[in-house]
């Protein structure tokens, strides 16, 4: 679990500093925007086509072998952009090797090797867990903020990378054979094909609710306030120390929604609590349209979606093993999470589209907001049931 949270600390620690640079790569190399947010998009692409395969691996190999891919990938990815101002390199470094790595590293692998490893309190562990997408941003990007100011945006890049190189022995040699999936009864059970079990998975109504409402996740999440955020904190006036501590909080505050969110799946209607969410979430964008120069308006903005952001993940997960099945919960999960990839793809392209189109960021915010309450009213089609399915355990 300790492992889990801390790889994906580091994932997506990365992902935000692009965020974080991007206004200074406009002045510094001449980048756009729209380079910047497409490079963004181009990586939750293949992030979106690396997801099931991912899956697929922990369902097959188990986390061990799974997370130490990933954080190679990861970290070789951040060494390379710290060492280029080519943009055709960085995009292969970014939107390439990172972005491998990002579709390995992720909160899909986690919580299934989480939801195998737990009966008891499962959402809160799968929580915990994966609470490290963006609780454990809450130090690093603004340590990798000072180091921005105080030397350079190569350094931050470097020093993430490195991190990452680091964590891959520690991973490696601490998690031993006896604590691996692979040992699970679900795990074991079966020696079905790809195919037989993606049909499996897509004959399930309940995987086409979370599915789409998971894309529609991503993009109001990984989308635009991962990739945009930032950017519209400095638009806004506020400089990069200022802007990344109220990241920082947000994430502070997402590792408590998470948590929170986790305890709750194991103790209520979970639709209903997934459907709150996603309307909750959908409402803190009219704050956001409001921020303007006021700095505390957008702290009020920071708590409210923070507490609302990367909860959907451990109710969904909650939802996958109960609706889907333990013995393909990987590959799910992987699919779910490419959906979720396709839809933050969609918002971070599109964000540096309309920015550079009209100026402002009113239009991405709005288009956030119908989305976030859309996603939040498909979940109500769903219905809870608390059996959990173990075809072939």
């Amino acid at each position: 679990m300790g492992f889990g949270f801390l790889a994906l600390a580091l994932a997506f620690s990365a992902r935000a500093t692009l965020g974080l640079v991007m206004p200074i790569w406009s002045q510094e190399l001449g980048w756009s925007r729209s380079f910047v947010s497409g490079a963004a998009a181009a990586a939750l692409l293949v992030m979106a086509m690396v997801a099931p395969f991912a899956g697929r691996l922990v369902d097959r190999h188990g986390v061990r072998l799974t997370l130490s891919c990933g954080l190679l990938l990861v970290g070789t990815g951040c060494l390379l952009v710290s060492a280029t101002s080519n943009a055709w390199l960085f995009l292969a470094a970014f939107s390439g090797v990172s972005a491998v790595g990002f579709g390995i590293v992720a909160a899909h692998v986690v919580s299934t090797a989480i939801a195998r490893h737990f009966e008891a309190n499962r959402g809160l562990a799968t929580g915990i867990a994966t609470s490290g997408s963006t609780g454990g941003q809450f130090l690093i990007v603004p340590l990798v903020a000072m180091v921005l100011t105080t030397f350079s945006w190569r350094w931050s890049f470097f020093a993430i990378g490195i991190a990452c190189l680091v964590l891959v022995p520690l991973l490696w040699w601490t998690l031993a054979a006896r604590h691996d999936p692979r040992a699970t009864p679900a795990a074991r059970a079966g020696t079905s094909s790809f195919g037989e079990d993606l049909s499996e998975i897509v004959r399930k109504p309940a995987f086409h609710v979370l599915f789409w409402s998971f894309l529609l996740c991503g993009y109001t999440t990984a989308g635009v306030i991962e990739t945009h955020f930032l950017p519209y904190a400095a638009f806004c006036g506020f400089g990069p120390v200022p802007s990344a501590a109220a990241y920082g909080l947000l994430s502070a505050v997402n590792l408590a929604g998470m948590i929170s969110a986790g305890w709750l799946a194991d103790r209520m209607n979970r639709v209903v609590l997934l459907g709150s969410i996603y309307l909750v979430r959908g409402l803190t964008f009219l704050i956001l349209l409001q921020v303007g120069a006021s700095y505390e308006m957008l702290v009020v903005f920071v708590v409210l979606f923070g507490a609302a952001d990367y909860a959907t993940v451990p109710v969904t997960a909650s939802l996958v093993a109960s609706h889907i099945g333990l013995r393909v919960m990987g590959l799910a999960m992987g699919l779910i999470s490419a959906g979720h990839a396709l839809g933050a793809a969609a918002g971070a392209f599109s964000g540096g589209y309309i920015f550079d189109l009209t100026q402002r960021y009113d239009w991405v915010w709005i288009s956030s907001l119908a989305l976030a309450v859309g996603a939040g009213l498909m979940v109500f089609l769903l219905r809870d049931q608390t059996k959990l399915v173990v075809e072939g355990a």
